[in-house]
């Protein structure tokens, strides 16, 4: 295109952004008219993609990250053929593929969900990743990016990130219109601000006038030709650019313009320009087909009776799961000798991503990876997932698949005091929508579930335990998804025990003592808490009368919240019961905070016999 055609091309974008938001009643034109030039630019010199086949893997990938810009996005797909003008204007109703900020799951052109600020380039750099160490392909990787997202930290885990991994196929477009969402932004116009940023995360920057073409299109060539670095082309733009009633104005953030028709018309009116996107080189090595996707790993075996941590049956089981697939890539936040993932990082060097301390960018790196075709196991403690979870919550948003695994749960971890211990996890990851949440409680049962999760669809979470513990199923036991363990039962079962993870050895000694009493007590390990076995716990509450969890957990959103739940089809409620952590704990020794927090073998046994009328008082 020439110059005029680009600037024409930038004036159509406008024009369709602000129409779609008039059609719509809502959304944000302003915020996509300051960056279209940086985008016709972008798609009609220097981008690479084939819209009939999105799936293409030598096709450039573009991140959107300022999500509420999606009225621009639609507006290029528009120019590029791959929609039409009548579904332009459904942006927002109700079924409509355009939605008010993009998601993948109806617009195969999306690479990730976004909206929620600050995560287009973490995922941007896990895109890029893919590229060039696991794909070992050319195609780049071009971020939008808003001035106001700077702000979040989540970015510049990202920046550290990509110019440490030297992703030279990595570009950033940061659109520094001034204008935020209830006034004037930090740095203002400030580009310098943002470059000394950018430059001191080892990145390389251009600044430059967002609106006139031929600049931004020598910054885009700038980028291309840089070896060995990042680039941040940051432009200095007007938030409604074009209509003077609103350019540079404060107060219409988030709002279609006030008279949108004299709007179109001050911007030259409708256009139909058709815009030809470069096409990607031919297939090249990474593509997502030639990895083996199947397998039958070879899984580490123990015997019943052994003493094994379930963190250690992980990253052995994970290991095995890397060998038999080739799509398996294993992600650490700095903590892979704790959590075992090491294991797998020695068997497999090249499919092992550090991320060091910055849990954010491990989510999104794991989001970025997936989107490339390739199946990522994301581990850290679970107490600090909690810092990712709005990432992984758009990771559902997204229809992401990404396993994610927590170690060092509960209190069980010991000594190391409450900073360290997961107590919120269950609850945080049954919460997010199509979820699939599991805690093993022994290492055989571990080992097939990290295989099985490799198969699901959405987010996975397995929960796994510091210390080690005795093996109570045999190597080949099978524990589907979704499923449940009865591990004591008889006809004079007086309530049931449901326990996961480090509290099914403490319930299985509470139900011995008791049966030397004479209390028949009935126990399940329910290793998949989300989705729980309805079944086998209805037919326990009919038998037994009475379901007492036990968990090492807080008592809201964990093991107990899933069982209640069970009866949540208007059928008849048994008696339940909940111990779970309900203290601040300390500093103590793993079965000190146990005793303390009401769930270990005494207590539970204690609780038991209340229940049933069988008290000792001495």
């Amino acid at each position: 295109m020439s110059t005029g055609e680009l600037v024409d091309l930038a004036q159509q974008l406008r024009v369709d952004s602000v129409r779609a938001a008039a059609a719509a009643g809502s959304g944000h034109p302003t915020s996509s008219m300051s960056a279209a030039d940086l985008t016709a630019v972008l798609f009609a010199r220097h981008f690479r993609y084939d819209f009939d086949r999105p799936d293409h893997p030598a096709n450039d990938r573009f991140v959107l990250s300022k999500g509420h810009a999606s009225p621009l996005m639609y507006a290029t797909y528009k120019a590029a053929g791959a929609i039409d003008d009548e579904e332009l204007l459904t942006f927002r109703e109700k079924g409509s593929r355009l939605e008010g900020h993009p998601t993948p799951r109806q617009l195969p052109w999306v690479e990730t969900a976004t909206g929620s600020l600050g995560q287009g380039l973490p995922v941007g750099v896990g895109i890029a990743l893919a590229g060039k160490r696991l794909d070992h392909a050319d195609y780049r990787v071009w971020v939008l990016c808003g001035d106001s997202e700077l702000a979040e930290g989540s970015v510049w885990e990202a920046a550290e990130h990509a110019s440490y991994e030297n992703l030279d196929n990595l570009t950033v477009v940061v659109d520094v219109n001034r204008l935020g969402q209830r006034g004037a932004t930090r740095h203002g116009h400030d580009l310098d601000a943002y470059a000394r940023r950018f430059q001191a995360f080892g990145w390389h920057t251009v600044e430059v006038d967002g609106h006139d073409v031929n600049a931004v299109d020598r910054a885009y060539g700038e980028a291309l030709s840089t070896r060995g670095q990042p680039t941040a082309v940051i432009a200095r733009t007007l938030k409604g650019k074009g209509v003077e009633s609103v350019q540079d104005r404060e107060g219409l953030h988030g709002k279609p313009l006030p008279e949108a028709e004299e709007a179109v018309a001050e911007l030259g009116g409708p256009r139909d320009l058709r815009l030809r996107v470069g096409t990607p080189s031919p297939d090249g090595a990474g593509a997502p087909s030639a990895r083996r996707r199947t397998g039958t790993p070879d899984l580490p075996r123990w015997d019943k009776g052994e003493e094994v941590a379930t963190r250690n049956a992980f990253g052995e089981a994970l290991a095995a799961l890397g060998t038999a697939r080739d799509d398996v890539v294993a992600l650490d936040g700095e903590v892979g000798d704790s959590t075992r993932a090491e294991f797998f990082a020695k068997e497999h060097p090249e499919r092992y991503i550090e991320c060091y301390i910055a849990e954010q960018q491990m989510v999104a790196a794991a989001v970025g990876v997936a989107a490339r075709g390739w199946t990522p196991y994301a581990s850290t403690f679970a107490a600090f997932l909690t810092r990712a979870h709005d990432f992984i919550r758009m990771a559902s948003v997204s229809g992401s698949g990404i396993c994610l695994v927590g170690s060092h749960a509960g209190v069980a971890i010991g000594q190391d005091g409450p900073s360290q211990m997961g107590l919120e996890d269950l609850a945080m990851m049954r919460a997010v929508h199509g979820s699939t949440v599991l805690y093993p409680c022994d290492a055989n049962q571990t080992a097939h579930l990290v295989a099985a999760m490799a198969d699901l669809d959405g987010i996975r979470y397995l929960r796994t335990s510091r210390g080690e513990s005795a093996v109570v199923y045999g190597p080949d036991e099978e524990f589907p998804v979704g499923g449940s363990k009865v591990l004591r039962s008889s006809g004079e079962d007086r309530l049931t025990l449901v326990a996961a993870g480090v509290t099914v050895p403490e319930a299985l000694a509470a139900a011995e003592a008791l049966e030397g009493e004479g209390i028949a007590v009935r126990v399940i390990d329910l290793y998949s808490v989300k989705p729980a076995d309805r079944e086998t716990l209805r037919t326990a509450a009919e038998e037994t009368g009475c379901l007492m969890t036990v968990e090492d957990h807080h008592p809201e959103g964990g093991l107990g919240d899933a069982v209640a739940e069970a009866f949540g089809d208007g059928r008849p409620v048994p008696r339940l019961v909940r111990l779970a952590v309900r203290n601040m704990p300390g500093s103590a020794s793993p079965q000190e905070q146990l005793n303390a927090a009401g769930i270990d073998a005494e207590s539970i046994a204690a609780a038991c016999r209340l229940l049933v009328g069988e008290a000792v008082v001495s």
